[in-house]
């Protein structure tokens, strides 16, 4: 009987030390995270090669083929800072240009972002916020697009959240001066990646004005000398590349020339809610039922704003979020009135803070309300779940690599190739394979100016081969030349319209919106040469 009894006790004991292990107390449940990171890293490499190279990745690998002193120099001309570029050059060198290589490296800083939201999570909040946030932040469909992609915004995303999690500690710890270390390192590596960092620092020093409020007027940490030799080291360390930024300022009208900077529409009353429906849907929501459109971003942006109000812990960890995600939008918002710069991919990283938001919204709802909790979980999950399909929805087939290859396979020696546009140039030369010298179609406005690019923005990519590249007239092709590929858009109007007399269509390969046409200059060519002119 007694043994029986030690048995049920040892049993007993057994059940409790395995519960102890799932509940958190053992190795097996501190790994919680892992599985999220799983489900991060299927859907970030699902679909990698599917979509072509377009034109701003195309940019990327164009700069990343220079040296490094023709790079920093050519990045200085181009709108985004040198730093991704510089580490895009390094990976090729040791994992080649395939497409699988060059998307990884974004692919996985976009896995590490997701880890960093749910450490960050977990500083903020509990464990439970903490998985809600690192479900919703691997299933966020515009993180997700941004790491399928050869830019930088993911690698962003890793710089700021990890600037913003030594800042968390720091504000905890003050007295730990490698954490301000950590930020300054963090945030330099941000500001030469993008410049869009800088909302970055509008947020840390607003999160720390409002901390004000309820520290003593001795221990403010906004006053803190750290503080500001941190940030003093950042301006410090940030001074190789400030001539070059201010430059690019002077020449703001180039770029908006050449159309890098001011293609974008003017915002208006409808921007926010589109935007708020692209970070999730991966769609700006124009056919949405219009009650349905105003009230979807109307509910999270009250969620995150209510959670921030209620929030009366001393470090304010629900407005730091708010002031993360909320901040940069409406202040890129109010500037696009007077130059239109709010563009998704911009804000992209700010956007990883609104799932967060919500997690801990969620996670701190009393639970008499656990079922609208719920609810929303499963309303969040379920748009996100549309955005990913939206995401995924890419025909293969249907893809600007598509005519390029086709141009490949029938391509005879001394064919010429031109190009209508500068953003099908910088994704043909991806997937070149022939020996021909690309031509930039350039004509000119019928008052007589020229539509060259200039040396600013992705005009400096080719702006020194110029003499080469540029043609601003079809007829301006050597006299010699008997066969013409045309690289346009698909729809009309034709680009290139009207063509030289004599041309004869004798083939052509549509895809991705793209449209490859081959031409024979029938005019003046002999008998035996006039082949597919009769």
């Amino acid at each position: 009987m007694r043994r029986s009894v030690v048995e049920q006790d040892e049993k007993a004991s057994a059940v409790a030390a395995l519960y102890g292990a799932w509940a958190g107390a053992g190795w097996l449940g501190r790994l919680w995270w892992l599985p999220i990171l799983g489900v991060a890293m299927a859907l970030r490499f699902y679909g990698l090669t599917t979509a072509a190279v377009w034109g701003d990745e195309g940019s990327s690998l164009l700069l990343s083929e220079y040296a490094l002193d023709d790079l920093w120099f050519h990045a200085a001309h181009d709108v985004h800072p040198p730093l991704y570029f510089f580490m895009l050059r390094g990976w090729i060198e040791l994992f080649g240009d395939g497409i699988w290589s060059i998307r990884s490296m974004s692919a996985i800083p976009g896995v590490a972002v997701v880890g960093l939201g749910i450490w960050l999570t977990r500083q903020l909040s509990t464990r439970r916020a903490a998985v809600l946030a690192g479900v919703l932040l691997a299933l966020m469909p515009t993180a997700v697009r941004y790491s399928q992609e050869v830019r930088m915004y993911a690698l962003l995303g890793v710089w700021l959240l990890g600037a913003t999690l030594a800042l968390v500690y720091w504000v905890r710890q003050p007295g730990r001066t490698r954490y301000l270390a950590t930020y300054v390192l963090l945030m330099c590596a941000g500001f030469y990646t993008h410049y869009f960092t800088a909302l970055g620092v509008l947020v840390h020093w607003t999160w720390l004005g409002l901390l004000c409020m309820s520290q003593p007027a001795g221990q403010r940490l906004i006053t803190r000398r750290g503080w500001w030799l941190a940030n003093v080291a950042i301006v410090l360390l940030y001074l190789p590349w400030l001539p070059n930024l201010l430059d690019l300022v002077q020449h703001v009208d180039q770029l908006r020339v050449g159309g890098d900077i001011g293609w974008e529409e003017p915002v208006g009353l409808l921007s926010v809610p589109s935007m708020i429906w692209q970070f999730m849907l991966q769609d700006e929501g124009p056919d949405i039922w219009r009650p349905l459109f105003w009230l979807f971003p109307f509910l999270w942006v009250a969620v995150v704003g209510m959670t921030a109000w209620r929030d009366r812990k001393p470090d304010r960890p629900s407005a730091l979020l708010a002031l993360f995600f909320l901040l940069p939008l409406l202040l890129v918002y109010g500037v696009s009135f007077i130059s239109p710069v709010f563009i998704e991919r911009y804000l992209t990283v700010y956007a990883l803070a609104l799932p967060m938001s919500v997690a801990v919204a969620i996670d701190r709802l009393p639970s008499r309300l656990r079922l609208l909790g719920a609810a929303l979980f499963v309303l969040f999950v379920g748009v996100e779940v549309l955005g990913l399909k939206n995401n995924f929805n890419v025909d293969e087939h249907d893809q600007f690599n598509v005519p390029v290859e086709f141009v490949n396979r029938n391509y005879q020696e001394d064919d010429r190739i031109v190009l209508s546009d500068m953003m099908w140039y910088l994704s043909y030369v991806y997937y070149d394979q022939t020996d021909a010298q690309l031509q930039l179609y350039t004509p000119p406005k019928p008052d007589g100016t020229p539509t060259r690019p200039n040396a600013y923005g992705f005009g400096t990519l080719v702006d020194q081969d110029g003499g080469r590249i540029y043609l601003d007239r079809l007829a301006d092709l050597p006299t010699d030349t008997r066969r013409v590929w045309l690289i346009s858009s698909s729809e009309a109007p034709d680009d290139f319209a009207p063509l030289p007399e004599g041309w004869r269509l004798i083939s052509q390969q549509d895809g991705g919106g793209a449209r490859a046409r081959l031409y024979v200059l029938c005019h003046g060519l002999e008998p035996s040469q006039r082949t597919g002119c009769d």
